[in-house]
């Protein structure tokens, strides 16, 4: 058991419990100024998520969405710029330099993201007429993701994947419990439809084209008749694949987000590749674990395709 504590602290030594979340420590005094002083505008767009669920995919397709009659895929700043920084993290980007950033200046509306679970958003956001876009993944592929993600990032990074899945599922996530991010934001899609979008990662790879106009008509922003018979949205959808985005310059050689290499959020993205790390028997106990924890809440994941 000591054995099992210590090494659950050293994968999590840069993380604090702050409001029943982990979050990065050298984060918490930015997230504390963030969740009291940000005012939030009835135009805001919030992107909220859990991490490694598709955050940089989803800022890629909103900033294209929402700029499709200013750019095309020749001259999109997509090209040049990374997407966190194009739409940046209130609690990484906003708040960390400075406790008190002014953002009157922003244009409106105002498109930010965060990793923060609902219940932690400061009241100003739940309180206003904005709207948040929240995206999560089936927490199998979202463990694996996270894990590889540790794995570059993380000095000195050893637990096997099975290990850290155990501790993702039993709630020691970034962000997490990942159960507790999830849920809260499932909870509220259903209670407030127009205040939250609920999106699953699988669903937009499986299908993209109705996800993007489900988005583009959330925001303000829906496609025409005649733009659909353009194909823009079939455009938008390629413009910012993974395949695409990956092999950009800016996302093979950039830094963003505390130093990290840009190409640290393009990997894979494939859905059900966690089979290929996971053997059946561990399957089936996180399995128990899923089912127990989604249970009666009428959320349910696919697991492959």
């Amino acid at each position: 058991m000591e054995e099992h504590l210590n090494r659950d602290e050293e994968i999590f030594s840069g993380f604090s419990l702050y409001q029943g979340f982990w979050c990065p420590t050298m984060a918490i005094d930015g997230i504390s100024s963030f969740q009291k002083s940000f005012q939030a505008q009835d135009t805001d767009i919030i992107i909220a998520s859990n991490p490694k669920s598709g955050t940089t995919w989803l800022k890629a397709l909103i900033f294209s969405i929402t700029n499709r009659t200013q750019y095309t895929s020749l001259n999109t700043p997509l090209l040049t710029t990374n997407p966190h920084v194009l739409l940046p993290f209130l609690e990484y980007h906003l708040f960390v330099d400075n406790l008190n950033p002014d953002l009157t200046d922003m244009p409106s509306p105002r498109f930010i993201s965060s990793h923060f679970p609902f219940l932690a958003l400061p009241e100003s956001i739940k309180q206003s007429n904005c709207r948040i876009i929240y995206i999560c993944r089936n927490p199998f592929d979202s463990a694996v993701s996270l894990w590889h993600h540790c794995g570059i990032t993380c000095k000195d990074f050893k637990i096997s994947v099975e290990d850290f899945c155990d501790m993702y599922f039993k709630g020691r996530g970034w962000y997490g419990p990942y159960w507790d991010n999830v849920l809260g934001y499932w909870k509220e899609s259903l209670e407030n439809p127009n205040k939250v979008l609920f999106l699953k990662y699988e669903d937009m790879k499986e299908d993209i084209a109705p996800c993007l106009k489900r988005i583009a008509e959330f925001i303000g922003h829906p496609f025409s008749e005649e733009e659909e018979k353009n194909g823009v949205v079939l455009e938008i959808a390629e413009m910012c694949s993974l395949s695409k985005l990956k092999n950009l310059d800016v996302n093979k050689n950039g830094v963003v987000v505390h130093d990290y290499p840009n190409k640290v959020f393009f990997r894979k993205g494939e859905v059900g590749k966690w089979v290929d790390h996971i053997s059946p028997s561990k399957k089936q106990q996180l399995e128990n674990v899923m089912h127990e924890k989604l249970s009666g809440s009428g959320l349910s994941f696919k697991l492959s395709f």
